[in-house]
């Protein structure tokens, strides 16, 4: 009977509007009340009412809630701190642009993107991740990976016609109203022109005669130099597109040059020509024929990965990134990283690149370290570019 007793008070409540802020009662039916920012609960709400306590340090509560207080948060190595844990905030980390402080693993993780039909309501940055809401009416955003908010729908003015609305993925689309492919001039009338042998109130012409109008001719006209300017319009984008694709394969093309340059290899590998008319890959033979005085013992190497050269880390970053089935993630694994950590690095344009940097800011990144996780995984390749340059093979 007492159960009832406390629903029927419950239900009473909230039909008279005395809602309950936390949503929680006690058993006597009182509305547990919620503790402030700043402070937390030891004990659950039922027998009595909510006791809060002030969050002691190294603990801090942001929001009001019912829950205790957290423990602060840690900056990861050689990452700045924005701000120290308070009572009500928790600890920021200043990143680098396009990340943010993820405290619940105490990493830097890559910043969120919007997609179609959402834009930006909070950026990505101390506050946190980036926060997205679907355009509302009146709003749009058609880019599949935005980084702003929604953009204010475009206003058809008097002189055109709105030919499709304003959706949340897409602008609204006007025309202008003196194109006249959307109506046609009325046939016949007391405003028709008159056409000799059609005696008054006959609207159809004399046998022999033509049934196409002046009105007919000039909206035919007007269709044709629309679909025209249409024509143009398409062969223009295409030529654009093609102009835009050609000159992207020219800059890779230039881009690879200018890698392999730096390494010291074509890449296309060396054309060698001897006497008897040979022709070797450069590559090859580095592969078969390693550097004498290069290799080290990857145990005993205490060498910090973040004091190796950029061109080095940026090899063994294109190496990991193009592994296949043996790549970033697996080292990621060897090296002690969990699986939603790694899921967290595959968001950003460089997994690899992340992954190592990282890595880099924690004690102890040493070569040898590196190395033996690489062996783990049977990466001899990823070894060789760590312990020695690669250099091309001339053959006289």
């Amino acid at each position: 009977m007492r159960p009832f007793v406390l629903c029927a008070l419950v239900l009473l409540k909230i039909a008279l509007g005395d809602a309950c802020a936390s949503g929680q009662f006690t058993e006597s039916g009182q509305c547990c009340s919620l503790c402030p920012a700043g402070f937390g609960s030891k004990a659950g709400c039922w027998k009595e009412d909510t006791k809060c306590t002030p969050c002691p340090q190294g603990t801090f509560s942001s929001s009001e809630g019912l829950g205790p207080c957290l423990p602060c948060a840690k900056c990861p190595l050689s990452v700045p701190m924005a701000a120290s844990c308070s009572a009500t905030q928790n600890t920021q980390c200043e990143c680098d642009n396009g990340f943010f402080f993820l405290s619940s693993h105490g990493l830097c993780a890559p910043c969120s993107k919007c997609t179609r039909s959402e834009g930006v309501v909070r950026e990505c940055g101390p506050q946190g991740d980036t926060q997205c809401q679907i355009c509302g009416p009146g709003t749009f955003s058609e880019e599949l990976i935005s980084t702003k908010p929604c953009q204010t729908c475009t206003q058809c003015s008097d002189s055109e016609v709105e030919i499709q609305h304003c959706m949340p993925y897409s602008d609204s689309l006007c025309m202008d109203k003196k194109l006249q492919i959307l109506s046609r001039p009325p046939l016949g009338g007391s405003d028709a022109p008159r056409w000799p042998g059609v005696e008054d109130g006959d609207t159809s012409p004399t046998p022999g005669t033509d049934k196409f109008t002046p009105q007919d001719e000039g909206g035919s006209n007007n269709i044709l130099a629309y679909v025209s300017v249409l024509a143009a319009v398409v062969l223009g984008l295409i030529l654009y597109v093609a102009y835009k694709c050609w000159r992207s394969c020219k800059q890779k093309r230039a881009l690879s040059k200018a890698r392999a340059a730096e390494l010291g290899a074509s890449p296309e590998g060396e054309k060698l020509q001897s006497d008897s008319g040979v022709f070797l890959d450069s590559q090859s033979l580095q592969d078969n024929q390693p550097s004498k005085g290069t290799k080290r013992d990857s145990k005993q190497d205490s060498r910090l990965y973040i004091n190796l050269p950029p061109h080095r880390q940026e090899e063994v970053e294109r190496l990991l990134q193009e592994g296949g089935g043996r790549g970033w993630r697996q080292l990621g694994a060897a090296l002690g990283y969990e699986p939603e950590q790694l899921d967290l690095f595959e968001h950003g344009e460089a997994p690899a690149h992340t992954l190592l940097s990282n890595w880099a800011q924690k004690e102890g990144s040493t070569l040898g370290l590196l190395c033996s996780a690489l062996a783990r995984i049977e990466r001899p390749d990823v070894v060789t570019a760590l312990n020695c340059p690669t250099q091309g093979v001339s053959l006289v």
